[in-house]
């Protein structure tokens, strides 16, 4: 049998694994099954706590819920911070290593602030047929691609149809991207809602997507660090960053981490 614990972060929910002593080597197929809602835990995707092998206090492996490894997950991140802190009944501030680079963290109760991998690969108004409509839309890479496009009206967009437009438009081929809408709801804050690579469906947050449209939204309006940011599971959360040039540095998402309930399963 295998113990996992379930986590969520602003709704994005991952199934949690202990691997310190390397005992598990699970299959893309068998991180599938677990992931999937109907026949396993469910959840948007899988994370591992593993050794550092680059003097971090943690190594973090992620993977979203079709089995596939990810570089990173902003909200998973956040909860991998919580969990390995749980698990080795660390105190204080951790660091741990990713595929998009090293990841700090700091605790304020539930709440938890990482500082992300510096973004790069920004893009602005890219001119796109997306499902047949002419589309301007924006990228930027925060650990992950991510496609963003402005709307008028949040609620009514189709995200299922024109995120899997996006998702694997050619001009993102070929590993495609995550694709958020953005709604601007104030000077300093934003609602957004993102169809997920890999999850291949909406999900009720995206940390990485957040920072993406957060810091987008920057770009187009100047507005200033932090913004909040309201995803559709109902939170808000909050992105800061500084820009140095042409380079955002000290970028960091806040929000909770939450733990759902523990168990076993078989594989």
């Amino acid at each position: 049998m295998l113990t996992f614990t379930k986590m969520n972060g602003a709704g994005n929910d991952f199934v949690m694994l202990d691997n310190r002593d390397g005992s598990l080597a699970l299959e893309k197929a068998q991180i599938a099954r677990l992931c999937d809602r109907h026949r396993g835990v469910g959840a948007d995707g899988l994370l591992l706590v593993e050794p550092a092998q680059n003097g971090a206090d943690f190594r973090m492996r992620y993977f979203n819920a079709d089995g596939g490894e990810a570089d990173m997950c902003g909200n998973g991140a956040r909860c991998f911070a919580r969990f390995a802190q749980k698990v080795s009944g660390r105190a204080g501030d951790v660091a741990f290593e990713t595929l998009a680079g090293v990841i700090t963290a700091k605790f304020f109760g539930d709440i938890v602030q990482i500082q992300m991998s510096e973004p790069h690969s920004l893009r602005l108004n890219d001119a796109l047929d997306v499902a047949g409509q002419p589309t301007t839309v924006h990228s930027m890479n925060t650990g992950v691609p991510h496609a963003v496009v402005f709307v008028d009206d949040l609620a009514g967009t189709d995200i299922r149809q024109l995120g899997a437009a996006l998702r694997y438009h050619p001009h993102f081929a070929p590993k495609g991207t995550n694709a958020n809408f953005v709604q601007q709801l104030g000077p300093q804050s934003i609602a957004i809602r993102t169809y997920e690579r890999g999850v291949e469906d909406e999900t009720l947050a995206c940390g990485t997507g957040m920072v993406a449209c957060a810091l987008i939204f920057h770009e187009l309006t100047g507005a200033a660090s932090p913004v909040q940011v309201k995803v559709r599971g109902g939170d808000t959360l909050e992105i800061a960053f500084e820009r140095d040039g042409a380079t955002y540095r000290q970028v960091t998402l806040t929000g909770a981490a939450d733990f759902t309930f523990e168990g076993q399963t078989a594989l």
